[in-house]
């Protein structure tokens, strides 16, 4: 496992950020680590790349343990923080040079050029980093992450304050390097977890509530689902209430209603039944099961 955390606490004071929480990360995986503002993701990932001790618990990244090995983790890992900490006055090509001189890389006019290339920055390498727009400042934030070509990459929020379009080209950035590296990055976007991710991890009040894939996430929690039905006629509210196993009716207008029933239990043949016995055409009917978006909510609230 490229990271492995066991029962990891964190206490500010008084105040407990994570709460004896586990989780690993597979080699050559995209995982996302999800949660509301507040959850402990970015202490978590402090406490990964050394920037923070942990109070209990034990983390490991390579094989290295973060607290007696910092040194080591930290040549295995690549950071981008939150805040993306840049020099705006200096010049893209500078402040990547000056990155791998930190790393003590040799050629480093190669690796700086390869790195230009691959975060696609070659347009505006040879501008001043303040002159950049905040999707090209995170280019070069990545860029650096990445001038040492560590085993694993560390995100917290990469894509915060993007538009539509950088959004995609980071999603697809950070893609293309999950087929290399290891990467754990936080978001609160979950259209990227959907499109990016392998694994997805949940934390709220410093807890892990969820770790699986996206798929498995849903299929768990999705033990009510929702029949969405079109009438060609009205039906008083009292004749679908009355189907068995309906846990919930809402009606949407006149003619449209959405039930809601227990997976196991499946009321469409009833509901065409009760159509029949009233001389009702259904117009139309659909099985919705909860978004991702639906499971967060419900696990965060």
């Amino acid at each position: 496992m490229s990271i492995e955390v066991t029962e990891i606490s964190k206490y500010f004071g008084q105040q407990k950020a994570l709460d004896q929480i586990s989780f690993t990360v597979g080699q050559g995986s995209i995982t996302g680590f999800l949660g509301p503002n507040g959850a402990g993701k970015s202490t978590m990932m402090k406490i990964l790349t050394c920037f923070i001790p942990q109070s209990q618990g034990t983390a490991k990244v390579c094989g290295y343990d973060v607290f007696e090995n910092s040194y080591e983790v930290k040549q295995q890992v690549g950071y981008l923080p939150e805040h993306n900490p840049l020099y705006l006055d200096m010049y893209v090509k500078e402040y990547l040079a000056f990155a791998a001189g930190i790393h003590k890389l040799k050629n480093i006019d190669a690796r700086v050029k390869e790195m230009v290339e691959i975060t696609g920055l070659t347009l505006e390498q040879r501008k001043k980093i303040g002159a950049l727009s905040k999707g090209y400042r995170q280019r070069v934030g990545l860029a650096q992450a990445l001038i040492h070509n560590p085993k694993v990459l560390i995100l917290d929020e990469p894509t915060t304050g993007l538009d539509p379009n950088q959004l995609v080209e980071i999603r697809t950035l950070i893609k293309e390097l999950g087929k290399e590296k290891t990467v754990l990055f936080s978001t609160h976007i979950l259209q990227e977890v959907k499109a990016v991710c392998d694994n997805i991890i949940i934390i709220n009040k410093g807890k892990i509530v969820a770790n699986s894939d996206a798929k498995t996430l849903q299929a768990g929690n999705n033990l009510h689902v929702i029949l969405s039905i079109e009438l060609d006629k009205s039906i008083a509210i009292k004749e679908l209430q009355g189907i068995q196993h309906v846990l919930e009716v809402k009606k949407i207008d006149e003619f449209k209603w959405q039930i809601t029933f227990n997976k196991a239990d499946d009321i469409r043949q009833a509901v065409m039944k009760l159509a029949l016995e009233n001389n009702i055409t259904i117009l139309s009917m659909k099985i919705e099961e909860q978004s991702l978006e639906d499971i967060f909510q419900k696990l965060t609230n």
